[in-house]
């Protein structure tokens, strides 16, 4: 089975985001559920979950953040976390949305949070999926967060500077807990986006600004969690290979909002793995929010 098969139905739609091409994947009517993936991800990243939400009522809607995919790739800016929080800002204005559900995996977890902090009535409630951006008071929480940034960036580079197949599979199987969910339909098309001109001309600024430490300084610490009062689902995985469920946990608990959810059997895309019971969780707290 083709994981486009899970797409059917939906539509790939490109906006003009305030001056930048962007690509989303969507599908239904109503208050906008933005899906947004991690750092040199996709759309397809979200693609088991946009015709589930879509059909529950809201408009599913996966984006290539910028940098990535098949959205623009400039050069002249910061790929910092302001950068992201603009982009999505730009893209909901463009659809005409005053408010949105904003779901966001890895990098896109950083985004919906820092997004929820500068523009908080345009966010009707937050999903962290495995998600970055925060960083919790403790020294061994600060040490372990500023060493998962190496890593990440580490794995990145070695998949994107000089991109091969056999490096991308390498970096898919590093996010999954099942290795066979790593299919080669996934590998060549994040190969792909990894190939096209554009991304060879921006992709080692995007993953040395991004990924660096000068990004450190967005990310929210526990006073400012302890500030976002809207809604918001924490949702980890048992197997994940960067931030443990302990910490996502206990950010869950600052949060005055917050609820944490551990899916069982996933590693760093629960919401692909384990797509049925991240679908029930991502339905049900949309529904109530």
């Amino acid at each position: 089975m083709t994981f486009w098969t899970d797409a059917l139905g939906c539509e790939m739609k490109y906006y003009d985001a305030g001056g930048w091409r962007t690509r989303v994947i969507e599908s239904g009517t109503g208050v906008p559920v933005i899906m947004m993936h991690g750092l040199s991800g996709h759309a397809e990243g979200f693609i088991r979950n946009v015709r589930p939400i879509g059909a529950a009522g809201f408009r599913a809607m996966s984006v290539d953040a910028i940098g990535h995919g098949f959205s623009a790739k400039p050069t002249d800016v910061t790929y910092n976390s302001l950068l992201f929080v603009e982009h999505l800002k730009r893209l909901l204005d463009v659809i005409g949305a005053d408010k949105a559900h904003l779901v966001g995996q890895s990098l896109g977890g950083w985004t919906a949070l820092h997004f929820a902090q500068l523009y908080p009535a345009r966010v009707a409630s937050i999903v962290s999926v495995t998600g970055a951006g925060f960083l919790l008071n403790d020294e061994e929480s600060r040490k372990e967060s500023e060493e998962i940034h190496k890593r990440v960036q580490a794995v990145t580079k070695k998949a994107s500077e000089q991109p091969t197949r056999e490096k991308v599979r390498e970096r898919l199987e590093w996010l999954m807990w099942d290795k066979s969910i790593v299919t080669d339909e996934l590998v060549e098309t994040r190969y792909t986006a990894f190939m096209l001109p554009d991304s060879r001309a921006a992709m080692g600024k995007l993953v040395a600004e991004q990924a660096g430490p000068d990004n450190r300084q967005y990310l929210l610490t526990e006073e400012q969690l302890a500030q976002v009062r809207i809604p918001t689902k924490i949702i980890w995985s048992d197997h994940n290979p960067t931030t443990p469920w302990t910490v996502a946990k206990r950010v869950a608990e600052i949060m005055p909002n917050a609820s944490f959810e551990l899916v069982e059997g996933a590693g760093h895309w629960p919401q692909y793995e384990q797509a049925a019971a991240v679908n029930r969780i991502l339905i049900d707290f949309l529904k109530r929010n």
